[in-house]
């Protein structure tokens, strides 16, 4: 189970770093930017632990849907991005694969 918050930890640190580096405009603000860069590294480094017990198929495949499904609903949350029907239909199927990947992750 350690495995699993590890990598939810990842993908949460993908958020932060997408989110960092909107704000830094670029790379041409110095604090998001550095922020960006440690989140980048924590994602990886914690993606790494999870690895070591999670299949890395599996594992990677949830990291980047976490990361996916996490910015677009930042996007919508904080920058006001559009939520058609069809957007959320496509958030619906990346979570339904988050989760099925979960569910059967030994069969």
């Amino acid at each position: 189970m350690a495995a699993w918050a590890q990598l939810f930890a990842a993908g949460v640190l993908e958020v932060v770093m997408a989110f960092a580096l909107k704000a830094s405009a670029g790379v041409t603000r110095p604090v998001p930017s550095l922020l960006a860069v440690l989140a980048a590294l924590g994602s990886i480094w914690l993606l790494a632990a999870a690895v070591r017990t999670l299949p890395l198929g599996i594992a990677y495949a949830v990291w980047t849907g976490i990361g996916a499904l996490g910015v677009s609903l930042v996007g919508v949350a904080v920058f006001a991005e559009p939520l058609s029907p069809a957007r959320m239909l496509c958030m619906a199927f990346v979570f339904g694969g988050i989760a099925g990947l979960k569910v059967l992750e030994h069969s």
